[in-house]
């Protein structure tokens, strides 16, 4: 029998060893380079806006807090191991299991000595580095003159450091506990600690180094019970945030005790590290447990129980009053002004002389329903769009102001279909083009907006205007990208607008701003081209020397990136300001660490019919100020922030930590101020604080017998109604002025309130026009309390009203002829002639395939009566006596009838039907429609045709007699 050796198995071939770590440095190499690219990226882009250094103090503050995360945390960790295994026992005898465990361990030994501390502290880095803005704030922060009511302590306190020392306490625990955790892993090993028969043995050095951790953990714990005392005062409780009566005398004691008791245990622990004696700290440490369930649990349940609960006003009223002033404050509601309200009721003639100025302004162009109409009669092309819904503003024209509806038109490249290839997309169809305003108080004869501003090319009062930029580079629904720029003399390529109807020529331009990254080098072109995964980018030879790329187009994400700290509004608006479209946006600074403020969830509070729920990343909030005015020209994307609020202690942090992006006030030109209002969010929240904060003294506030809640929208019911800007003169001013209004009823916990009004809110929102100079009212919060004797219907009774009356039913059934849709408009609420006037405008919108709302009535009510007319001015007339006293802004206009318009019972030309002859005729089709069907279903052709005729021969009676189906 002959045997075979085993063949020698084959080693890796050199050059095999070198292709693989060849092609691991060549990956390495391209994900490095893509990282860098997008990075690289970013920096063009910020470096372009002129907000480089808001990139660069990201960068720095992150890189900067992980290295010190990494080497807080690494550093030791990575003496703790040394430590525990130079210092262990060299001639201890071990067991056979914990020499089995070191002869695993011990090949590895190197790597994880070094791995370990470097694993825990990368993790640690980047979670440090998550926490640059709190560090940085801590860093900047600034006083701000108000002190909480129980420490006495700076509320910058409680918005800047607290926050940082919460973190700092919660990072070295972790450290410790790690150190603590990899010291009695390693002593263990290594026979530093033994265990066995019923008994521990330590070491001298692990010993001290055991209990001088041990130690060093609970001094942070007695300075975390320390941090707690003053965490109370943002912490939520039962009825408000911050401690009441039991906090202050219970639990905030019981916490100092707990601390000084931690430090008396951290000081056994270390007498521990000297004498070895561990039984003292150990039962201390079950001490101090106890004494934390004692103190932290049971004495403040026994004070609650005991003294709060059967005494509760007389005990824990100074405490409520600290929340409703402190509330006050954080929400910039402290200088509401109330204003007790005896509504009238009875409508009478001449009753609205008084309010001609507030009148003439009423609002009937619905920006949420009239859209469509925009679309049709502006659009001109399928590529363009207009924001739904739309947004107001106003312009004074010839010395009067003009509340206006107004929107942008916009690219849709959505629609260009088959011709979306890249050149179109990137190159061609770059912009949108104009603006359209049209008048919110007036309408035309067929129901349309009166438009102010509108075509292509632009024209109107504002294209009027000298150097008149129409161009829309930067908007909501601008492309991805764009690139554009071409050499002086180049041919255009850019689509600007269409000139004729379908099919006609088209105007080209090119882009002469400074709007985006440069693309003139191979090597920008190859980063842009990563960055989009767009090849052409590379290789187009649209792309030149002068190329521009335009990308972060949305105002909202330009400001955003520019001013990362600011929470902005979720509604910008454009305007026309020195000949130049521009988008205006409210930013918010906001803390949830303000002490003694309660708190609302901010997506809540925004969230209305016109808003769906948004999030955030600070959602539940007890401070917030409109801290800046932001500005994104639409033109060439530049964004200017100015400080709006220089009082604002968070504002001031900021700019500290980026200094020189805000402009002052001051730099504001009087067009501009023109054209900033009270935003829009800011007022929901304040809104939905004065719901229960609209009491002064914490007797009503403990009894919550006068709570309040903004009412549904009577057009979507599972969702609030949103506030509304009008030009108007509110009970106690001296004129109109443009504002924002909203409106209350009695809160219900079941959800089935009482829907008559209870309170009418105002906030000035005029800013004035003189340049960097607030109007002295801005920000003005009125507010009426309508007499509990008095009951004014609120929106929902109003709109049940409307529906509900024979009149207006039979008069919207006929609108509705032809399968017709009617569309209720916003119902305004609007105090006038002494009591509560609601206007609704009614839109009609046909069912055929090209169809756009269209104005055709208005309802009003006052008090319980109601009046339906064409126009708003007819609607107050007759509802007021046949003379309103006041004119609306559609006084002059003279409505066109409808296509089928419906004879009057009383008109004389039309004899009366006899009703026994009618009602023959209708029971003749109803039968003939029942035995046609039943035919239909039974597949008997022949008496389906028979009943047809009969039905139609019926039908035609019931014209005959000038009834209409």
């Amino acid at each position: 029998m002959t045997t075979t050796a085993a063949p020698t198995p084959a080693t890796p071939s050199r050059s095999r060893r070198i292709i693989a770590i060849s092609l691991a440095i060549i990956a390495a190499l391209v994900v490095a380079f893509f990282a860098f690219a997008n990075l690289y990226a970013d920096f063009l882009w910020y470096d372009q806006l002129g907000f480089d250094s808001v990139l660069l103090t990201q960068w720095f503050a992150r890189v900067v807090m992980f290295v010190i995360g990494f080497l807080g945390m690494a550093v030791p960790v990575w003496l703790a191991i040394q430590l525990a295994y130079r210092l262990r026992p060299v001639y201890a005898r071990l067991s056979s299991q914990l020499d089995r465990y070191q002869e695993v361990v011990e090949p590895l030994r190197r790597l994880a000595m070094w791995g370990i501390p470097v694993f825990f502290g990368f993790f640690a880095g980047f979670a440090a580095s998550a926490q640059w803005e709190t560090t940085w704030l801590w860093l900047n922060g600034v006083a701000t003159t108000t002190t909480d009511p129980e420490f006495g302590l700076d509320t910058g306190f409680y918005l800047f450091a607290m926050p940082f020392y919460s973190t700092l306490v919660g990072f070295v625990s972790a450290v410790l506990l790690v150190c603590l955790l990899v010291t009695a892993l390693v002593s263990y090993l290594y026979g530093s600690v033994r265990i066995g028969q019923r008994e521990l043995r330590i070491s001298k050095s692990a010993r001290i180094q055991l209990a001088v951790i041990a130690g060093l953990y609970l001094l942070v714990q007695a300075a975390s019970l320390w941090l707690d005392r003053y965490k109370t005062l943002v912490e939520p409780g039962d009825r408000i945030t911050g401690p009441g009566y039991t906090g202050v005398n219970a639990i905030i004691p019981g916490q100092t005790i707990l601390a000084f008791a931690a430090l008396v245990v951290a000081v056994l622990f270390f007498i521990t590290a000297i004498i070895g004696r561990w039984r003292y700290p150990l039962i201390a440490t079950a001490l101090l447990v106890v004494s934390a369930i004692v103190l932290g649990v049971g004495y403040p349940w026994v004070v609650n129980t005991f003294q709060v609960q059967p005494n509760r006003f007389s005990l824990e009223e100074p405490y409520y009053q600290r929340n409703v002033d402190m509330t006050h404050e954080a929400y910039g509601v402290d200088g509401l002004e109330k204003q007790d309200f005896q509504a009238a009721t009875d409508a009478e003639a001449g009753q609205l002389r008084e309010d001609a100025a507030t009148t003439a302004q009423i609002r009937i162009m619905d920006p949420a329903i009239i859209s469509p109409t925009v679309r049709q009669l502006e659009q001109y092309r399928g590529y363009y769009q207009f924001q739904d819904p739309l947004d107001v503003d106003r312009y004074e024209i010839d010395g009067v102001s003009q509340d206006t509806v107004v929107s942008v038109r916009e690219l849709d490249l959505s629609e260009l279909g088959a011709a979306g290839d890249w050149q179109n997309t990137a190159v061609v169809y770059t912009h949108g083009y104009g603006l359209v305003a049209a008048k919110g108080n007036d309408r035309t004869g067929d129901g349309d907006p009166v438009f102010l501003e509108r075509g292509i090319p632009a024209a109107g009062f504002l294209s009027d205007e000298e150097n008149f930029q129409p161009r829309v580079y930067f908007g909501e629904s601008s492309p991805t990208y764009s690139i554009v720029g071409a050499p002086e003399g180049a041919e255009p390529v850019e689509l600007d607008y269409p000139t004729g109807g379908e099919g006609g020529s088209e105007k080209k331009t090119t882009f002469e701003g400074d709007g985006g990254p440069s693309l003139g080098s191979v090597f920008n072109r190859l980063i842009f081209a990563l960055k989009f995964q767009a090849e052409q980018i590379l290789f187009s030879d649209y792309v030149n020397e002068d190329s521009q790329i335009l990308y972060d187009r949305n105002p909202l994400q330009r400001v955003q990136k520019a001013a990362p700290y600011l929470t902005l509004d979720s509604d910008p608006y454009p305007s026309v300001v020195d000949g130049r479209v521009v988008w205006i946006i409210d930013g918010y600074t906001l803390s949830a660490n303000y002490p003694y403020s309660s708190t609302v969830s901010l997506a809540s509070a925004i969230s209305d019919s016109s808003n769906p729920a948004p999030r955030f990343a600070l959602d539940d909030i007890n401070y917030i100020r409109n801290s800046v005015k932001a500005t994104v020209d639409a033109y060439d994307g530049s964004v200017t922030l100015y400080a709006w609020d220089e009082e604002d202690p968070v504002l001031q942090t900021w700019q500290k930590v980026y200094p020189s992006t805000l402009k002052p006030i001051s730099e504001m030109s009087g067009e501009l101020m023109s054209h900033v209002r009270y935003p829009t969010d800011l007022f929901k929240v304040q809104r939905t604080v004065l719901g229960v904060y609209h009491v002064d003294d914490a007797r009503s506030f403990y009894q919550s017998d006068n709570r309040w809640q903004t009412p549904n929208d009577p057009q979507a019911d599972s969702q609030l109604q949103p506030p509304y800007y009008l030009t108007m003169q509110m009970p106690g001013q001296e004129s109109p002025t443009y504002s924002m209004f909203t409106s209350f009823i009695p809160s219900s916990t079941g959800g089935n309130a009482r829907n008559v009004l209870m309170g009418y809110l105002a906030v000035d929102s005029n800013a004035g026009s003189d340049a960097g100079k607030k109007n002295s009212d801005y920000g003005k919060l009125r507010m009426l309390e309508i007499d509990a004797e008095t009951t004014v219907p609120g929106p929902g009774q109003v709109q049940n009203t409307f529906d509900a009356d024979p009149f207006v039913s039979s008069q919207i059934n006929l609108l509705k002829q032809g399968q017709s849709e009617v569309l209720n408009g916003n119902l305004l609420t609007l105090p006038v002639g002494g009591g509560l006037l609601y206007v609704q405008p009614v839109f009609v919108q046909s069912s055929g395939a090209t169809s756009f709302p269209a104005l055709q009535k208005v309802l009003v009510s006052f008090g319980n009566d109601i009046a339906f007319e064409d126009t708003l001015n007819e609607a107050l007339d007759a509802l007021f006596g046949g003379d309103s006293g006041a004119n609306a802004g559609d006084d002059d206009v003279d409505p066109t009838p409808g296509p089928t318009p419906s004879p009057s019972p009383t008109d004389p030309e039309q004899p009366e039907v006899p009703s026994d002859e009618y009602q023959a005729a209708l029971e003749d089709a109803q039968q003939a429609m029942l035995d046609r069907d039943a035919a239909l279903q039974a597949g008997d052709l022949t008496k389906f045709a028979e009943a047809d005729e009969r039905l139609t021969a019926a039908v035609e009676k019931l014209i005959a007699l000038g009834i209409q189906e």
